[in-house]
């Protein structure tokens, strides 16, 4: 196993609950950093059999929920063989951002984060968007990484041989 490659997910989900409850608790500095793109010549998850990229680019809770649901539905199905990012842009922005400007429900940060420790979910905010809505790095959380543009995230994950999908 390589630093790049998630955990073994079934040993993982009871120290992913343990992490999560302690990321809470992070000195503000430390969140403030600023997070690297994750789409230079390799990224991890690539050499993954199974590859998905979701599109997010609503704010209602019932869409977001869909997408956590398919999400889940592809880790229960195919546990430490899938590579799975979600590339957020427009509305949906908000599920990522520290103080969001649209209403978002808690559980939905909080099930995004447990994907993205838990699992290896990338969640990639779009920074087209962000500048639209005045935001930077350090106004996203912790857990989300940064690319200028969603739209070509989006095409370089299908380039890498991610499956797209979006609803």
């Amino acid at each position: 196993m390589t630093s790049n490659t998630p955990p073994r997910r079934r040993q993982w989900l009871g120290q992913a609950l343990a992490l999560t409850a302690a990321s809470a608790a992070l000195p503000a500095a430390a969140a403030a950093t600023p997070m690297p793109a994750t789409l230079g010549p390799a990224a991890p998850g690539d050499d993954a059999p199974h590859k998905i990229v979701y599109q997010l680019n609503h704010h209602e809770p019932e869409y977001q929920e869909a997408i956590f649901n398919s999400i889940s539905a592809m880790l229960k199905k195919y546990v430490d063989d899938v590579a799975i990012a979600v590339v957020v842009w427009g509305p949906g922005i908000h599920l990522l951002a520290k103080k969001p400007q649209r209403p978002v429900p808690e559980i939905l940060q909080q099930r995004a984060r447990s994907m993205a420790q838990a699992y290896g979910v990338r969640f990639i905010a779009c920074g087209n968007t962000m500048h639209t809505v005045g935001w930077t790095n350090a106004d996203m959380l912790d857990f989300a990484t940064v690319e200028d543009v969603g739209a070509a995230a989006v095409m370089e994950l299908q380039e890498r041989g991610y499956a797209y999908l979006a609803w």
